[in-house]
Order: structure tokens, then sequence, then C-alpha cells
């Protein structure tokens, strides 16, 4: 690994990675909470604006079950494109500048042409998942429609094993947009650098930093996971702690 990552730095001009404890994610969640506190109202309204998506997305995929569980892959791959205002808003309150939902819209202007590539680049990885499960799933059913209870028959029987692979596959591509979005949004946010120097600066914090970012992604799915099982309501204090936590997690990681 640290071989490779010396490779990357002869192509790219990486900043330093500090290494943290394994511990260290729940202090990152600590003081994203208090940073949402600060700045409740602004915060907040990011976490309704991506309920309120949510929402659409999940009454589109009724009618189809298969579309279900790609919708949820879909929505932890392009969260952290979602979250870049509230990097925004910690950036200004850091910077002792104005903080309010407006100011963190403007202030993305700064680099947006590099979020909006990297926000390409997620959505075509969903959409490529979204067709790829499309497609097991007809030739998994022979072309009948897919019924909530055949889906759920999946994980049992003789399909089995075909569930497991299908979902070792979404696991295994969850990590990787995992590792290339860990600490890169708010990388694009908070500095003028390029998406690819970001991405491969967040290659390198989770390669660098391996316990405590797994631990630090189970507990993203974990609340994440609670905001779904509150039909969505959660999220709307979830999704921006843990947008703000995910700040601290790249200064923690990052140095300037």
């Amino acid at each position: 690994m640290d071989m490779h990552m010396d490779n990357l730095d002869r192509h790219f001009t990486l900043p330093v990675i500090r290494k943290v404890d394994g511990g260290r994610p729940l202090q990152w969640l600590k003081l994203g909470w208090q940073d949402m506190m600060r700045h409740p109202d602004a915060s907040l309204s990011y976490g309704a604006l991506v309920t309120l998506a949510g929402f659409g997305l999940l009454a589109l995929a009724a009618g189809y079950p298969y579309l279900l569980t790609t919708f949820i892959t879909g929505f932890l791959l392009l969260a952290p494109l979602a979250a870049a205002g509230i990097y925004e808003l910690t950036s200004e309150r850091d910077e002792g500048r104005e903080t309010s939902f407006m100011q963190s819209l403007r202030d993305l202007a700064r680099n947006f042409g590099q979020l909006a590539f990297f926000g390409l680049l997620l959505g075509l990885i969903a959409i490529a998942w979204e067709r790829t499960s499309a497609i097991l799933f007809a030739l998994f059913y022979g072309g009948a429609g897919i019924s909530l209870d055949g889906l759920l028959a999946t994980f049992t029987g003789e399909y089995l094993v075909f569930t497991l692979v299908w979902a070792g596959a979404g696991f295994v591509l969850a990590c990787v947009v995992f590792a290339l979005t860990a600490v890169s949004i708010p990388m694009l946010a908070d500095r003028g650098v390029d998406a690819v120097t970001a991405m491969m600066t967040s290659l390198r914090a989770v390669g660098d930093n391996l316990a405590p970012m797994a631990f630090w992604a189970v507990l993203l799915v974990a609340l994440t996971a609670i905001g779904f099982a509150t039909f969505m309501i959660g999220l709307i204090v979830i999704f921006p702690w843990l947008g703000h936590a995910t700040w601290y997690a790249y200064k923690d990681l990052v140095e300037k």
C-alpha cells in the first residue's frame, strides 16, 4: 500500500495524511453534532432537502421492488456530494465569514466545476449499478414482473448464492466509492484542487487509516440505516450531523 501511494505522489501533489486512533470517529460525531447546533437552521435545511429528494426516489421505486436496493446504494453513493453545502457552512464559520444556507450555496460556486465533475462520476457509477441490477434481476426472474415477496425470497433457498454474489458486488462498489469520497468532497469545498487530486488524497487517507476508517464507514451506514428506518424523517437531523462530522474527519486526516 505504501509503495502504491508513493507512486501516486509522483503523479499528484498530495497533502500529508495524518494517522488517527481507532476510536477517533466517535469524536468526529461529537464535534459534528456541536457544529450542527451552531447553525441548526441552515444545517437542517440541507437535511430537509435530502429527505424530500429521498421521498421522491422512494415513490419512483415503489412499483419496482428491485429499485429499492439500488436506490439505497445510490443514496449512499451520492450523499457525500449532497453534503458539499454543509462543508461550506463549517468552512465559513472557521474563516469568520457569514454563515447561512444561501451563503453556503454561493460559496459552492468557487469550485463548482470540479464538484460537478465529481457528481457526474458518481452519477455514472450509480446509473451503471442500477442497470446492472436491472439486468441481473431480469435474468433471474426470466423477464417476469418482480414482486416484493419474490425479492425477499431471493435471500433463501436455491437462489441464495446468486443473491450473495449480487450483494457482494454491491458491497465492493460501496467500499470503492467510500474510499474515493471519504475526504474528497470536503477537500474540494475547502481548497482549489482538482477532483482527481481530491480522490487520490481520499484513497491515501483511507489506506493509511484502515481500522478507524472502517469503523467510520460502519457508523455512517448504521446511522443512515436509522434514517431509512424512520421513513427518511430521521435523515433531517442525521444527514447534516454526518456532514459536519465528515468535515472534522477531513480536517483530522489531511494536513493543510
